[in-house]
């Protein structure tokens, strides 16, 4: 390292922090040390799902491989912003010009009556996640991580035509019980709300979803609030290993049982910023961030998951590769400075495919539910199981949902995205509208 290069240290090897340190190593003025937590090789966590479905192997979730600066296995515990370091724990410690948030989220784990035993230890098993650090009864697995993935599809294969219930009826709970049914687990999916995927989708579109997967063989339960987990003794394979719990059942609110071998928690995540607070950072929901991913510190920044810019949390790959990017610029740019980051439009997409049912593609984006005064256009098609909603306000799309047939989802997200005056709106929901 010469005397000029700036060192630059990200914590975390998720897909914004290699992000970041793919783009800061393209310059030889930088020099990038990544800390990643995770033993495993760097992962998409977008494509764990498919893992979990049996579609793809381990492998090919792989994000590039990051070389000599990503440090694998190593925890920051600490930032000393007086002495610009970071400890680890091995004992080793980081200095830094720059220091990168990239923490992440962690998944929620819900106040559910027997999830926990009061007091209970922390052992091989525990969820590893900032302040849950409990033993879960066997069987039950949160789906947040490449280690989390493994169990499930490992428990899905020892026991297939078990009862899964999955709990949470959002995107990663959707995934999940579709993964689930085409490993042939029974499954049942609880949801608290009202309809599925409540964030991203509208009544229309969600009934759709609900619809097909019911006919994946899918037992779905909403406005289902679940109270508690049922358990048995059941010692671990070998002295001191296990919870010695397994679970039997999910108890709803409304005194209904639902027999289960495994238990999915799929209820959301949660920003990743334990070190950030003890650091004496502002922290909202995420790590507050200002238009140069800056937080109170301006040596320290913060990107991804756990950060919050303009009262925001994404929690989106889209976000976090565009804020990975600009914090590259910003990081390396010369007079004069590169633009600072104004938020990100994000787009949501997903497939559902499983049995003889064939695909269901699903996209939204932007604001799904009209505002007084908004216009709304439809087009639904329920023999070729197709639904298309756009909200228009004065002459801007503001959002939209499709189901089923997604090829004018380019040209309709490019008009979202640039905020174009809308001349010809029927052409774009054309099947032809992004040609």
């Amino acid at each position: 390292m010469t005397s000029e290069q700036q060192r630059v240290v990200v914590i975390g090897g998720g897909l914004a922090g290699l992000r970041l340190a793919q783009r800061l190593g393209a310059s030889p003025a930088v020099r990038v040390t990544v800390l990643g937590e995770e033993t495993h090789v760097p992962y998409n966590r977008v494509l764990l799902a498919e893992v979990l479905a049996g579609r793809y192997a381990p492998e090919v979730a792989a994000l590039p491989d990051p070389g000599p600066a990503l440090r694998r296995g190593v925890r920051a515990v600490r930032i000393d912003r007086a002495a610009r370091t970071v400890q680890c724990d091995d004992g080793t410690t980081e200095p830094y010009d720059a220091l990168v948030l990239a923490t992440g989220s962690n998944a929620v784990l819900p106040p559910l009556r027997g999830l926990f035993e009061p007091g209970g230890p922390a052992g091989a098993g525990a969820a590893s996640r900032e302040g849950q650090d409990r033993e879960l009864p066997d069987g039950v697995h949160a789906f947040r991580t490449m280690d989390d993935c493994l169990a499930l599809s490992a428990a899905a294969t020892a026991g297939p035509g078990g009862r899964a219930v999955v709990i949470g009826g959002g995107l990663l709970g959707v995934s999940a019980a579709r993964a689930l049914a085409e490993r042939g687990a029974q499954v049942v999916l609880a949801q608290q709300g009202e309809r599925l995927m409540e964030r991203q989708l509208d009544a229309e579109s969600s009934a759709l979803l609900h619809a097909h997967l019911t006919a994946l063989g899918i037992e779905i339960h909403t406005e289902c609030r679940v109270r508690g987990l049922s358990t048995s003794p059941h010692p671990g394979p070998a002295a001191g290993a296990g919870s010695g719990r397994r679970v039997t059942a999910v108890e709803l609110a409304d005194g209904y049982r639902l027999d289960a071998d495994l238990v999915v928690l799929a209820c959301g995540v949660r920003p990743r910023t334990g070190l950030a607070r003890a650091a004496g950072l502002t922290v909202r929901t995420g790590i507050v961030v200002d238009d140069r991913l800056r937080t109170d510190d301006p040596r320290i920044h913060a990107v991804g998951d756990c950060a919050e810019h303009a009262g925001r949390v994404y929690g989106l790959a889209g976000a976090a590769l565009e804020q990975a990017d600009s914090l590259a610029a910003l990081l390396t740019s010369t007079a004069p400075p590169a633009p600072g980051y104004t938020g990100t439009r994000a787009l949501t997409r997903l497939t559902l495919a499983a049995g003889g049912t064939g695909p269901l593609d699903l996209a939204a984006f932007g604001e799904t539910t009209p505002l007084p005064g908004d216009d709304v256009v439809r087009l639904s098609d329920a023999t070729r199981r197709t639904y298309r909603k756009v909200v228009v306000r004065g002459d801007r799309l503001v959002g939209g949902v499709l189901l089923g047939e997604l090829s004018s989802v380019g040209a309709l997200a490019r008009s979202w995205e640039d905020e174009e005056v809308l001349t010809d709106l029927f052409h774009l929901l054309t099947d032809d509208g992004g040609s």
